[in-house]
């Protein structure tokens, strides 16, 4: 029997709702920043969208376009001063950065409390810990999808394929702090489809079109698939054969529709807890 699939677009309309209705009884709008630094087409719409469903929310937006020339000092200079921007709650700066801006500085300058990436080292850091903090938008978006398809992941073995600071670190992470046993898996781990194939739980997010197959999926795993990937025909496909991997897995994600929606729902509601925490409100 083919797998469930879990509607990203479905949950995240969802989520997008109840920031709406947060918001709406707050004594003050919640503010999201984002600075974009130069004019990469897919950082553009990506924030345009983000955009759009942050004012649907209710959201003050504001975003900041500089040019790709601009210096890492006027990037600095603009999170600094969002950062002293009492009506600004979240701060996104939109990567990736032009190569001579180093990405790692510009994230450390954000205030930790506006870090709605969940990017700061103080915010990674507790994170890692297990103490309360602004987690990744994708992650967060990958937890999300799992509870809604009631994965059970107490004793899970769970499978994260991909190191990324971004995605696969952050999502290891709350994995186990559900109670999963997790494995990191990267491009120099040994017989990786072996590894693939003892996982409850399979997260891919590595980067590499259509990697996980068929036969690397254990029967009625739950497969959620992070990675977007262009082909030459202009088709968006996933890291994960969606086609091969449905008919093994009990639930699954597609690409388009899966966890991209999600991320920028979770970036609405980082916002909203910024700002509550920053603020007060409930």
């Amino acid at each position: 029997m083919p797998a469930r699939v879990i509607s990203g677009t479905e949950l995240a309309a969802a989520l997008r709702a109840e920031v709406a209705a947060r918001v709406a009884v707050l004594p003050f709008r919640p503010g999201l920043a984002v600075v974009l630094v130069g004019d990469d087409p897919a950082s553009a719409v990506y924030v345009r969208n983000k955009d759009r469903a942050a004012q649907a929310a209710g959201l003050a937006t504001e975003t900041i376009r500089l040019p790709g020339t601009a210096s890492a000092e006027q990037v600095l200079d603009t999170v600094r001063r969002l950062n002293a921007d009492p009506e600004v709650d979240g701060i996104l700066v939109q990567l990736p950065l032009p190569p001579h801006i180093e990405a790692r500085a510009v994230i450390e300058a954000v205030d930790p409390a506006k870090d709605v990436d969940g990017f700061h080292p103080l915010n990674a850091g507790r994170l890692q810990d297990g103490i309360a903090a602004l987690t990744p938008c994708t992650p967060r978006g990958v937890m999300k999808l799992l509870a809604a398809a009631q994965v059970p992941l107490a004793g899970a073995r769970a499978l994260v394929l991909g190191r990324s600071t971004i995605v696969g670190k952050p999502t290891a992470a709350l994995l186990l702090a559900a109670d999963a046993t997790v494995t990191v898996a990267h491009s120099r781990t040994r017989d990786l489809a072996e590894e693939c194939r003892r996982a409850d739980v399979l997260v891919a997010a590595v980067g590499r079109a259509e990697l996980v197959r068929g036969d690397w999926i254990k029967p009625g795993a739950a497969v959620i698939d992070v990675g977007i990937n262009r082909l030459p025909d202009g088709r968006l496909v996933g890291d994960v054969a969606f086609a091969e991997c449905v008919e093994v897995a009990d639930v699954i994600t597609k690409v388009p529709g899966g966890v991209g929606p999600m991320t920028i729902a979770c970036l609405l509601e980082n916002t909203v807890i910024a700002a509550v925490a920053r603020r007060g409100g409930s």
